[in-house]
């Protein structure tokens, strides 16, 4: 259906990146710019979070005015969240900046933050960093935009596809952000995924939204939502084929199908990096009564700090995956519920306990772990990507700051 291929987030035609250095980290990259040579329709999906960064409202404010955009501004380092007025006219200030470098609108820009709350951005270095993005801008500068959006991050975070849509290639690539405070409807995480498909900006927007629920608000790596997340997906209809306009459409089937893939192997990679993490946990819950049940009991076991530490420390503690579930508020029988770790059942129906410890530690002694979990109610299923919780995860949030 597809095939991988290089250059991250400028994949898709017509799509240019850079990665600069600004100062507002001392020594890594911290301006990342992205550019459509050609209008493009845009779609995104932002923090549930009542805390709101200046970056994320001004961006929702953009989209919400328009409907054709040129580029995404981001810096790392300082999230420019809990900033006040103040915070808010330097998003606008790097959204204007950013235009005037370019030679676009203002309305055709979009911003984004991540970083330390409650701190003033250092605009003469953001605002004197922004022309030299414009000057760097390239396909080969997507490992650059990538590096410059991170912060605890210890490696990139980038994925690309092509398919073929009635005998046109199109291209779906993405770059990703995110190691810690990392939960589900949107965390500390950011993500910027292109396309040069031709596609309706409304079936665009249900399209993100979709496959954002079954990736981006499917991983969790500490329970905390943060105030700066977003994930933003432009489209610019550079490939050329015939626009797509219809859910039921064959081709948009293949295209949403892929796109579902790019942002779930984005989520995946977050997870692998959660913060302090030793290992990679798939939570799959089949057999429930409809997705959505199955769906809130995987993200109980997932967000269980009691089921992380148990699994760091390769502890086949079935009992707290129970009990989460019991507190997912879901309806169900205890006693119906099984669940293996990898290969080996550890809990059958009616509380049947038979497993060898040392099976059990030979699974979850393994870097990454798949748990599944019975409710035999149904026949709908879905999965949950998390880590453990180990001693440097409360090492690295204790010295943030430092």
């Amino acid at each position: 259906m597809f095939n991988e291929c290089a250059s991250g987030v400028t994949a898709a035609k017509g799509f240019l990146a850079a990665g600069v250095h600004s100062g507002v980290k001392k020594f890594k990259k911290d301006l990342a710019l992205l550019f459509s040579t050609t209008p493009a329709v845009a779609a995104g999906v932002f923090t549930t979070s009542r805390v709101q960064a200046a970056p994320v409202l001004v961006s929702k404010c953009q989209m919400k005015d328009t409907s054709s955009f040129r580029a995404i501004i981001v810096n790392s380092g300082n999230a420019n969240a809990c900033t006040g007025e103040r915070g808010l006219n330097d998003a606008w200030r790097m959204v204007e900046v950013t235009a005037g470098a370019l030679g676009v609108r203002r309305d055709e820009v979009l911003v984004s933050s991540t970083g330390i709350i409650g701190q003033y951005l250092p605009m003469e270095k953001v605002l004197s960093g922004i022309p030299r993005a414009a000057t760097q801008l390239s396909r080969d500068a997507h490992r650059d935009a990538a590096e410059a959006i991170t912060t605890t991050d210890t490696f990139l975070k980038e994925f690309a596809v092509r398919m073929n849509l009635g005998g046109v290639d199109v291209s779906i690539g993405g770059m990703a952000k995110g190691s810690g405070m990392i939960a589900p409807n949107m965390a500390t995480m950011l993500a910027f995924v292109t396309t040069d498909v031709n596609i309706a900006p409304s079936l665009l927007s249900r399209s993100l939204k979709l496959a954002c629920d079954r990736s981006f608000n499917r991983i969790t790596v500490d329970g905390d939502t943060s105030t700066n997340d977003m994930v933003l997906l432009l489209a610019n209809g550079l490939a050329g084929n015939k626009v797509l306009e219809d859910e039921r459409d064959s081709d948009y089937a293949v295209f949403y199908k892929v796109l579902e893939y790019v942002l779930t192997r984005l989520s995946k990679m977050i997870v692998m990096d959660g913060e302090g993490a030793t290992k990679f946990i798939e939570i799959e819950v089949i057999r429930a009564v409809s997705e959505d049940i199955a769906v809130r009991a995987a993200k109980a076991i997932a967000n269980s700090n009691l089921v992380k530490t148990a699994l760091h420390g390769e502890d086949a503690n079935w009992g707290r995956i129970l009990a989460a579930i019991g507190y997912s508020g879901i309806e169900f029988n205890p006693a119906d519920v099984e669940i293996s770790f990898g290969d080996v059942p550890i809990l059958q129906q009616n509380y049947t306990i038979g497993f060898s410890e040392e099976e059990a530690k030979r699974v979850l002694s393994e870097k990454e772990i798949k748990i599944t979990v019975s409710l035999h109610q149904g026949n709908h299923a879905a999965s949950y990507w998390t880590c453990d919780l180990s001693r440097e995860y409360v090492s690295i949030n204790a010295n943030y700051r430092s």
